[in-house]
């Protein structure tokens, strides 16, 4: 393939800064550049190439008049001081996390309801009384700075913790002293996707070299590397345990036993699923040993147990199974398996007071079973509902935790008992709604080709099938991710006001196994769209609705998801609120991690027949002028070097472009921000408050508040 870029402009502010009038809104004049790009032989404009340059001056300024204009339009709808104010009594309850041991102690993760980051705490016993452990609170002043993982030395010396700035994927890694909370000199930097693996005074982590100034967040990571640090010296003096130089673009990370026994190894970024190799460490000497290193299967060790090791695999089993092997015997091929693949898709294993809980997903809710060390099933989990299940324990200890969610109930704790198969409430937040008045089915529908595809409505009880009720329709499609019964604040207002949460299983995730997500990838992606665009049509002819009153919501793949329904069928949804999405399908390969979503979506560069189908439906590549968009709200974050915001400037400028008729197209560029996680409460009420109040405007809603 011959590539060909020709970017060469000199932008003037003032220019930027002047307005050109559209019917109802003036948006910042987005200057063109002459920039092509060449593939087999198909030359493709890409006139706001420019906006890919995060750091320029003249990006900055644009980002700037485009905030100014959507924060205008924003501040004109009457009601979203009240929905604020709404979101904010709703989100201010009690949040706990579900308990874990260590070393004796409990430690949970609490909020006391509006603060930024929820705080770690720890107790003696479980009538103790708690003090704080780590609060994250107190590593900013704006709540940027997030936990985002907890590690204890296997001595319970040692605790590191992994922080996150502004929602970037970069961490740092910092270690206190657990009996007294010192905070010690060790600081990693430039770690990714990684935590911290004990092994005796010290841990291994991943990490790249320090990128390119002002570059942080848009170039390519290349050449991930595994180092052990030992504790009290600085991390110029780590040692360097892996790296391929053969494989630039691949993830490497190390996990120890708890017996610290054994160092296995994951290699991915080559395929679906991941390769595993071990090393064993009562031998100084030795050297990793492949377990498995077909990367289209997955291969996670779940315990270690007196020399044998589980594992959760897909390995010829598409819904999952359960195997086992030891150092004896570690090559695939001479595992064995413990428990079989079911019809159910197996979505988790965890070891327990010598028992494995399994957790099933079944039609895209979660159900749980208790098996013993020799994989024989001894009971069903008893569960409070239909819902989404997670369980804390130790192989060693007889207590569990069970914590439940569901549509209508917030995520809820409780004590299982594992022998007698009961569960006792353990803590229960008090939300300032009545759960009793709404309701959830689940109801299933045909797609385009006739799969049978589910979704899960939530309402107020007494709804009228009237062909006008509001619909919040949302999804995601992809990487083999299950979306779940979740409860969430924020939807309150919407349903209150008489809306409908839709959630749609769409093909290119995991609820049915690696069947149902390989159909929804590379030259299947289009499976995806047409499941989503059917349940809007399947909500339409029920008499739920009508395209006056769908608004489609995602984020990241959903993003994608959101502006290719969008761009394909206009005339289907009234508002579209596409998240962080990836927009660009012909580039996305070509910042920070995007090359690692080939195996979901192929690259235009791979072939001829793959460029063409990605250039079909790329959302940014089939904007045409002249048609009628929905009202469109694109959100993203100068922080996000997951999906980089340059997908979404390029796309609303685009837009903005094309759009005819009055409907508005804006973008929200949040600062100090990233792809989402670990965003401090404060700004995720903000951000809840204009998506919600730009759907129910423009839905012409009169929310309830």
């Amino acid at each position: 393939m011959k590539l060909k870029t020709i970017s060469l402009f000199l932008l003037c502010m003032t220019t930027l800064l002047s307005c050109k009038q559209s019917a109802k809104l003036a948006y910042p004049d987005t200057p063109k550049v002459d920039s092509v790009d060449v593939y087999f032989g198909t030359a493709v404009q890409d006139p706001y190439r420019w906006l890919e340059n995060d750091t320029s001056a003249a990006t900055a300024a644009w980002v700037e008049a485009e905030n100014k204009v959507t924060n205008a339009y924003l501040a004109k709808i009457p009601f979203r001081g009240k929905l604020l104010d709404r979101l904010t009594a709703l989100a201010n309850y009690e949040k706990f996390g579900t308990p874990f041991k260590k070393h004796g102690k409990y430690y949970f993760s609490k909020n006391d309801g509006l603060q930024n980051q929820s705080v770690v705490y720890v107790q003696e016993s479980l009538e103790g009384e708690p003090r704080v452990f780590l609060d994250p609170n107190q590593l900013s002043d704006d709540g940027t700075v997030a936990l985002t993982g907890l590690s204890f030395s296997n001595d319970g010396k040692y605790t590191a913790y992994t922080i996150s700035r502004s929602g970037s994927d970069w961490s740092e890694i910092y270690v206190l002293e657990t009996a007294t909370g010192k905070l010690l000199d060790d600081h990693i930097l430039w770690a990714k996707f990684s935590g911290a693996s004990w092994q005796g005074d010290g841990f291994y982590y991943s990490a790249y070299d320090a990128p390119t100034g002002g570059k942080e967040f848009s170039n390519v990571n290349e050449f991930h590397k595994i180092y052990y640090h030992k504790i009290g010296t600085p991390q110029s003096a780590d040692q360097l345990i892996y790296q391929n130089r053969q494989y630039p673009k691949r993830f490497y990370s190390a996990s120890v036993s708890e017996d610290e026994t054994m160092l296995f190894l994951f290699e991915s970024g080559a395929g679906r699923g991941n390769a595993l190799y071990v090393k064993d460490l009562r031998q100084p000497k030795s050297k990793f040993v492949a377990m498995a290193t077909d990367m289209d299967y997955e291969y996670y060790p779940v315990e270690v147990n007196e020399g044998t090791v589980y594992l959760y695999t897909n390995y010829h089993a598409p819904k999952y199974c359960l195997m086992t092997t030891t150092l004896s015997k570690p090559a695939v091929a001479d595992w064995k398996r413990l428990v079989p693949e079911q019809n159910d898709v197996l979505s988790g294993a965890q070891l327990i007071g010598e028992r494995f809980i399994l957790t099933y997903n079944k039609d895209a809710a979660d159900q749980a079973f208790v098996y013993d060390l020799k994989g024989k099933n001894l009971h069903k989990v008893k569960l409070p509902g239909i819902g989404s299940v997670g369980f804390s324990g130790d192989k060693h200890d007889k207590e569990c935790f069970m914590a439940f969610a569901s549509f209508t109930m917030p995520t809820t704790t409780f004590t299982y008992d594992l022998a007698h198969n009961e569960y006792a409430l353990f803590r229960a937040p008090k939300v300032q709604f009545n759960p009793d008045e709404f309701t959830t089915e689940q109801v299933f529908f045909a797609s385009k080709d006739g799969t049978r595809i589910p979704m899960f409505l939530t309402y107020k009880k007494g709804l009228e099938r009237n062909a006008k009720n509001p619909v919040f329709l949302y999804g995601y499609g992809g990487f083999n991710i299950s979306l779940g019964p979740s409860f969430s604040t924020s939807r309150i207002p919407f349903l209150e006001s008489g809306g409908i949460y839709a959630q749609v299983n769409l093909r290119g995730g995991g609820e049915y196994g690696e069947a149902w997500h390989i159909a929804g990838t590379k030259l299947q992606k289009q499976n995806v769209f047409d499941d989503f665009i059917a349940a809007a049509e399947y909500l339409i002819a029920e008499r739920y609705t009508d395209p006056k009153h769908i608004a489609i919501v995602g984020g990241s793949n959903g993003g994608l998801l959101v502006g290719a329904c969008m761009t394909q069928r206009p005339d289907l949804f009234a508002v579209a609120i596409p998240q962080v999405g990836v927009m660009d399908m012909l580039r996305y390969h070509k910042f920070t991690i995007g090359w690692n979503w080939a195996s979901d979506y192929g690259t235009s560069e791979e072939s001829e027949e793959m460029f063409e189908y990605l250039k079909g439906y790329s959302p940014l590549h089939n904007l045409k002028a002249g048609v009628h968009y929905p009202a469109t709200l694109v959100t993203t974050a100068d922080h996000d070097d997951r999906v980089v915001p340059a997908h979404s400037f390029k796309f609303a400028a685009t837009l903005q472009a094309c759009q005819a008729g009055s409907n508005p197209v804006l973008i929200r560029i949040d600062s100090k921000a990233g792809h989402g996680a670990g965003k401090p409460i404060s700004k995720q009420l903000e951000e809840s408050t204009d998506i919600y109040a730009f759907i129910l405007y423009n839905l012409g809603m009169t929310p309830a508040l």
